[in-house]
């Protein structure tokens, strides 16, 4: 069977990501399932999300590598997804490179200035004030291995989703998981 393509979105709170994923769910003319990294950590319940021990980071972290392996099913059944993620350490990128690295995914940088983060987390309202301005430095990978980047400010969700959307039918643009893991198995084989 034909594994299912993956949009995996990743940029700090507030970039963009989910109004994306709406977008490109209603102008695919595929259908594709979207999964938040959101979604899934407030899966775990609420009393072990705080980071007051290991152990209750380990439950909230185990969450979010469930979101990997549901990845993994979806595409393993020939489904598409969309993902909506934020990484600002390597400990779960690692996890899911371990989990998705062969697999048809098209890693998408989802970005825009700081002055917009931050005028839209004062909009919002529902999310921490700097949360994004404090993501930026650590957001992973440093050095910007993506298939794509799209701005979110310098351009419509619209005119992002349809970039996006262009490099699906070419599978040698889904290149930027097999870079990265060959990089974090190298740093491995180093730090041995």
């Amino acid at each position: 069977m034909k594994k299912g393509k993956i949009i995996y979105l990743n940029g700090v709170s507030s970039a963009g990501k989910t109004t994306l994923s709406k977008t490109l769910q209603e102008r695919l003319t595929e259908p594709y399932y979207w999964m938040s990294m959101d979604t899934f950590m407030y899966m775990t319940p609420k009393k072990f999300i705080n980071n007051d021990s290991d152990e209750n980071e380990g439950i909230w972290l185990q969450s979010i590598i469930n979101m990997y392996y549901t990845i993994k099913m979806y595409s393993d059944m020939g489904y598409n997804t969309i993902v909506d993620d934020v990484f600002v350490d390597d400990y779960l990128p690692s996890k899911m490179l371990e989990i998705l690295h062969d697999y048809p995914a098209l890693f998408v940088q989802v970005t825009c200035p700081l002055e917009e983060l931050q005028r839209r987390e004062k909009e919002r309202g529902d999310r921490d004030i700097g949360l994004a301005e404090s993501q930026l430095p650590d957001l992973y990978p440093i050095d910007k291995t993506y298939d794509i980047t799209v701005d979110t400010h310098a351009n419509t969700t619209e005119e992002c989703a349809e970039k996006i959307i262009a490099l699906l039918d070419n599978p040698d643009n889904f290149q930027a998981f097999k870079k990265l893991r060959k990089q974090s198995i190298a740093r491995t084989l180093i730090n041995f």
